[in-house]
């Protein structure tokens, strides 16, 4: 086997790379990926160089692979490590570049190491790990971060020696459920009656919410939608990390994989969703909205997502990163990670012992966040 560094992912056939990941994962997916760097949503301008790992065997043959990018900066990764930087500086160590596994601007778990089906996995896994560390010491770079590893990865990266990272999201998943009122009927009766005036407040100011797919969203309505997603990063006073040309691209590329739920005032798009999912899963990613509407936040991000689930038989939604008033609508915390390589012994030290007490912090979180369920005490625990 041989390992090769490459800095376009268009450099690799489409089919080769999608079957590493036959679970349909989006965000793993060539045409996601190679997107991002076609409409230089990534690139060395922004921060964001392409130095994915491909695993190949002598007959040329695609074996595994790793997207990675070497970053000068910490922004659109959703694992916060800016106090690491600091302490480095502080002690004249440049932190970055740093090498960074990830999908870009996308805290979602999923595979981070990509193996084909019928390739010893832990072979190729030692390969690409190793690969990993060559490229830094060669380059001196400071730190590898791998951020929301699936669990199988997360293991895997775990029993090569990597620091690991635990924080916590907040994910749905149907425990049987029929539709959107079964669903409401396990809330405690004033969670109910709370998420039932919030959709009537929608009604009442005449919205209308409107489910379209990929391969039905046109250049035209990506003009109408694409102000809304903008208008989340200026009004920070950012720019936005996507373009209009990349959602055109992955609309057509991903067609039913992509979701967009839309509501409308008297036919005008006034916010606006965008999801993405794959056999099982439902993705929240970004949302944006022109004015100040009434709860309509909440039921073009969760309930309108939450019913499209039930109607298509999905079984897990992920609304997106943050945001602890997930819960009160049935969205329960659980853990999520990222893993750490540090090339200073005396820093790796130093960040395995914040990450222990950070790790008894998270997980004094997550159980005092368990005693405020919505649900009845009795649908807990029968589920």
């Amino acid at each position: 086997m041989r390992v090769e560094v490459i800095t376009a992912l268009d450099e690799v056939d489409a089919a080769d790379w999608n079957r590493l990941s036959p679970s349909r994962h989006p965000f793993v997916r060539h045409a996601f990926l190679a997107a991002l760097e076609r409409h230089q949503c990534v690139s060395p301008a922004r921060g964001w160089q392409p130095c994915h790992l491909l695993l190949r065997d002598e007959d040329d043959q695609l074996l595994a692979a790793m997207p990675q990018y070497l970053k000068n900066h910490s922004r659109g990764e959703f694992v916060f490590d800016w106090a690491w930087a600091d302490a480095f500086e502080q002690h004249g160590i440049p932190y970055y570049p740093k090498l960074v596994g990830a999908i870009p601007f996308t805290p979602v778990p999923g595979p981070r190491l990509l193996v084909a089906p019928g390739t010893d996995r832990a072979q190729a896994v030692a390969a690409l790990l190793g690969a990993n560390r060559r490229l830094a010491t060669s380059r001196r770079i400071s730190s590898a971060h791998w951020l929301f590893p699936d669990d199988a990865d997360r293991e895997a990266l775990a029993g090569s020696g990597l620091l690991l990272r635990k924080n916590l999201r907040f994910a749905w998943h149907n425990r049987g459920w029929r539709d959107f009122d079964h669903y409401l009927a396990a809330f405690t009766a004033a969670k109910r009656k709370k998420i039932r005036r919030e959709r009537r407040r929608v009604v009442e100011q005449g919205l209308v919410m409107e489910v379209v797919h990929g391969d039905q969203a046109d250049p035209p309505l990506w003009s109408e939608l694409f102000p809304l997603y903008a208008t989340t990063y200026m009004v920070r006073g950012q720019a936005p990390y996507l373009s209009q040309p990349f959602f055109e691209d992955i609309s057509a590329a991903l067609g039913r994989d992509v979701v967009l739920f839309i509501a409308r005032d008297q036919g005008r798009a006034v916010a606006c969703a965008i999801t993405l999912r794959d056999e099982h899963n439902l993705y929240g990613r970004h949302w944006g909205c022109a004015a100040d509407y009434h709860s309509l936040h909440f039921e073009t991000c969760y309930y309108s997502p939450l019913e499209y689930c039930f109607r298509e038989g999905l079984t897990h939604f992920d609304p997106g990163t943050q945001g602890e008033h997930k819960l009160s609508r049935g969205f329960l915390p659980q853990a999520s990670w990222s893993a750490h390589w540090v090339a200073d012994d005396r820093f790796r030290d130093a960040i395995a012992d914040f990450l222990e007490r950070e790790a008894a912090m998270v997980d004094a979180h997550l159980q005092g966040l368990a005693q405020h369920s919505p649900f009845r005490s009795d649908h807990d625990a029968a589920n």
